[in-house]
């Protein structure tokens, strides 16, 4: 279960078994359990916190006055407005929450949800949404008042009970949307898209840099070497779209919107082999293009000692020295990548 909901989850208890104890045995003996149950539930908080809990306290007070309101609308026009005037209270309430210096329910919420920290950011979201509400709950309270007295008791029916819970999850369902689309957007990688003489023209999505639309972005590769000539390749996952398993630079990727060469080329080996603190040297530029993609390639090479500690990240399947003569031995042979073969012969 969400922390947050199971943190809160004592606080709505009461109004939950009232809910469903005056749909199925009436509003009086509805009132009676859901009363009887948060006494118990303060009680039980009391004898296991060794507190009284002045939240759970009003909760129940609050959940009192609704029941009474109910109780005392016999008449049926009068209950007719029974949800309206159930809603003036909760409007009420939030209006003093946004409108006063008293936040009540996001003191609730806090009480409710105990450790967990509410900042700056997360705490205008949360008022947004009470705002939302508070005006969501107007909105009905006005529609339910209008078909009082102009609408079918059907009408009235759906209106006053269903139709609140409609707009609630209409605003909801569009905001789980909205957020999910947000995130899926903020975690598209943006390269950026330049020409043939390297000037950005704008920036483009991973994606759209991998759909075929030969909008050229720059890519770092980086072969790190021995002095004795050979070389650190690393093996690319299955799961790769382009050249799965086979063994290519020891570093590759691309460089992101915004990012400098030299930050990507540090960034990409760190997060693929592990390596810090090295000595980049230029070696060269070339454009490399594909059925998928097209690339401004900068090429550079490292020089390292034998004492240099390196790590298989979860950005390769396997790292390995290989010697020239090893190299040279399978080269055509779809052991390497198209783009190392290419690459190897600038080495030499």
């Amino acid at each position: 279960m969400n922390p947050i909901i199971r943190k809160m989850l004592p606080g709505l208890l009461p109004l939950l078994v009232f809910v469903l104890a005056d749909e199925f045995l009436g509003t009086q003996i509805g009132l009676i359990i859901a009363v009887v149950f948060g006494i118990g539930q303060l009680i039980f908080m009391r004898v296991t916190q060794k507190i009284w809990d002045r939240f759970v306290i009003f909760d129940t007070l609050l959940l009192t006055a609704l029941g009474g309101i109910s109780m005392l609308l016999e008449n049926e026009t009068l209950f007719l407005w029974k949800p309206v005037l159930t809603e003036a209270i909760l409007a009420g309430f939030i209006a003093l929450s946004i409108f006063s210096k008293h936040n009540l329910v996001l003191l609730m919420s806090k009480r409710y949800m105990g450790d967990i920290q509410i900042n700056e950011t997360q705490q205008k979201i949360f008022n947004k949404n009470m705002m939302v509400l508070f005006f969501i709950t107007i909105l009905h309270m006005g529609i339910s008042v209008y078909s009082i007295y102009y609408m079918s008791k059907e009408a009235w029916v759906f209106i006053s009970g269903i139709l609140f819970y409609i707009m609630l999850g209409v605003y909801f369902g569009f905001m789980f949307l909205y957020n999910y689309i947000k995130r899926k957007r903020d975690k598209e990688e943006y390269l950026a898209h330049i020409d043939e003489n390297g000037k950005i023209l704008g920036k483009i999505s991973r994606t759209e840099a991998h759909n075929g639309s030969n909008k050229m972005h720059p890519v770092v590769h980086m072969h790190v070497l021995k002095r004795d000539g050979s070389v650190l390749l690393q093996k690319r996952p299955k799961n790769k779209k382009v050249q799965p398993e086979k063994w290519d630079t020891t570093v590759g990727g691309h460089v992101s919107f915004g990012e400098t060469i030299e930050q990507a080329l540090n960034k990409e080996s760190l997060e693929e082999i592990g390596m810090t603190n090295f000595k980049a040297i230029p070696v060269s530029q070339y454009t490399w293009e594909s059925e998928i993609e097209k690339e401004r390639v900068f090429m550079f090479a490292c020089i390292v000692d034998n004492n240099q500690k390196f790590k298989i990240t979860d950005e390769v399947s396997d790292l390995r020295w290989w010697s020239r003569k090893e190299i040279q031995r399978n080269l055509g042979k779809g052991v390497f990548t198209p783009n190392f073969e290419h690459e190897y012969k600038l080495l030499k």
